[in-house]
């Protein structure tokens, strides 16, 4: 298995954007071999105080490490991606950091 993830630091209080801007998102995610599952994750806070930013982490589920490389080259990548530039850039602190995992155990 391979575990992409992307990182999202929100300002407070513009969660929900951020939260309805990914229901909303064509993903093309179930037309690719390989692609096993997709969650967008909130950090649950410890305490009271919020932070600078609330984080997310968006990750996909692969078969493999090629299946997710050949998803980065498939038409259906682009066409998820081809309205990235509509993203609310206000919502977010910073770009999203990209992390890429393999299963070892």
């Amino acid at each position: 298995m391979f575990l992409a993830m992307n990182r999202f630091r929100i300002k407070p209080g513009s969660e929900a954007a951020f939260i309805e801007h990914w229901q909303k998102r064509e993903s093309y995610l179930a037309e690719v071999p390989g692609f096993l599952g997709f969650h967008l994750l909130q950090l649950e806070p410890l305490g009271d105080d919020p932070g600078e930013f609330t984080l997310f982490a968006s990750h996909t589920m692969w078969a493999s490490q090629q299946a997710f490389e050949d998803w980065t080259q498939s038409e259906a990548f682009r066409k998820a991606h081809a309205n990235a530039a509509l993203t609310p850039r206000e919502l977010y602190v910073g770009p999203p950091q990209l992390e890429l995992f393999k299963a070892v155990i």
